[in-house]
């Protein structure tokens, strides 16, 4: 829509762990999984895809993190494991999953879900399943062969790390990619409150 920019909010991750997912994905490429490759830099955890947003709008937006994230102390989780969406049968995401006490994730989503709908954005209809999307996958996949693949990257784990600030990203799609740029960032609490 002329006029409007694509967008969503989101966690980015630690250079780190940026890294480690890299290295997963230059093993799933010799593993022959032919996927479209979320370059390392822009993966992400996606809070809210917000779509197309009148840049009226980006005010608000920000002001329903804010109350959001208000209290609500860095989140502390982990990179556990791979999974597909929507299942083994028809892969078409590859994602690396979360560990650790997810639980403060959660609310701060909920959170962030209802004050999002106070100000006119419709609430998901999906559940929200935290994860972080290394790639689509082009090609179908035979189920043993995703299963097997899953089971190899069972034990795949980071260290722990933070989400310390939600950001609110521009998305602008080009042929060599998605480009992400930040319109607003929110930084959580340093309290011990829970979320």
């Amino acid at each position: 829509m002329a006029g409007t920019i694509r967008t969503f909010i989101a966690f980015a991750l630690p250079s780190e762990v940026a890294g480690i997912l890299q290295r997963v994905q230059q093993d799933l490429k010799q593993k022959k999984i032919r996927a479209r490759w979320v370059k390392p830099d822009n993966i992400h955890l996606t809070l809210k895809f917000l779509g197309d947003i009148d840049p009226g709008a980006i005010k608000k937006v920000g002001a329903a993190m804010a109350a959001a994230a208000a209290g609500c102390p860095p989140i502390a989780v982990s990179v556990r494991g791979l999974g597909v969406f929507p299942g083994i049968k028809r892969p078409r995401v590859i994602w690396a999953g979360l560990g650790g006490d997810i639980r403060p994730l959660l609310d701060l989503r909920q959170r962030l879900e209802e004050n999002l709908a106070a100000v006119d954005f419709p609430k998901d209809r999906k559940a929200f399943k935290a994860h972080l999307t290394l790639g689509r996958i082009k090609q179908a996949a035979e189920p043993a062969s995703i299963r097997q693949l899953l089971s190899d990257y069972a034990g795949l784990s980071s260290d722990e790390f933070a989400f310390n600030a939600a950001i609110l990203f521009k998305s602008d799609l080009k042929p060599s990619g998605a480009v992400h740029s930040v319109l607003k960032q929110v930084g959580l609490g340093m309290t011990n409150d829970k979320c």
